[in-house]
């Protein structure tokens, strides 16, 4: 691997942690010493990555800096055409036109070869269940999440019977066969799971719920034995 490869895998390895990564970590992953992992921290460094933390206490990699699009390898490629295909033709259409120009986007600076991967990749969606779709209901409920707002549901359950809900909506699960919005509850007083097409009425308060989402993501992801990176 030369050394220009290695500098990029490192910076990759940061973005898929979210937190800080030990050195140790990072060197036994690129197969290096601690001394050449450092030196190539300093390298990235002075090359505008904002690479925070020191010796013994980990590294991370703050937003802002960008993988050059060149690199991307082939099956990269196609795994990014297949999952803007899938979120164009499962999600609300603010998201599929967001797919679709990230493909344009990422189609204008590779190589011809790679841009051919974009166009003719033989990876396909097949059809979903139009009830399942509900696009200004996810649009809805993805713009209460993003602006951490109450939202007022009235929901069915199982046997029928209605119940009007207050909840704070901070993550919707896309399954092949139903849709999840997942939310605390003021009626139960806990994280509670509701199925989209359950929703019959659904209305934005304006009013932004107590606790931050990604507080009650975590807490989702703990009550629920589910690691993070």
């Amino acid at each position: 691997m030369s050394r220009s490869e290695r500098l990029l895998q490192l910076l990759q390895l940061l973005r898929n942690h979210r937190y800080p990564v030990s050195g140790a970590d990072l060197a036994s992953q690129l197969n290096i010493s601690l001394r050449t992992l450092y030196r190539d921290i300093r390298s990235l460094q002075a090359q505008g990555a904002q690479i925070e933390g020191e010796t013994g206490l980990g590294y991370v990699l703050r937003e802002g800096f960008v993988l050059p699009p060149l690199m991307f390898t082939p099956e990269e490629i196609e795994a990014l055409v297949l999952g803007a295909r899938w979120v164009s033709e499962r999600t609300d259409s603010e998201l599929a036109g967001s797919a679709r120009q990230a493909l344009a986007k990422i189609s204008a600076i590779v190589t011809p070869a790679l841009r051919y991967r974009l166009d003719e990749s033989p990876l396909l969606v097949g059809p979903t269940d139009s009830s399942l779709l509900c696009q200004q209901l996810v649009l809805d409920i993805r713009q209460a999440i993003e602006a951490e707002h109450k939202l007022v549901i009235h929901y069915g359950d199982q046997n029928g019977r209605q119940t009007e809900r207050t909840i704070w909506p901070f993550a919707i699960g896309f399954f092949d066969q139903i849709r999840l919005l997942v939310a605390w509850c003021e009626l139960r007083k806990e994280i509670r799971n509701f199925r989209l097409d359950r929703i019959t009425n659904l209305q934005t308060t304006g009013n932004k719920y107590p606790r931050r989402r990604q507080t009650l993501l975590n807490e989702w992801y703990r009550q629920n034995n589910i690691s993070r990176q």
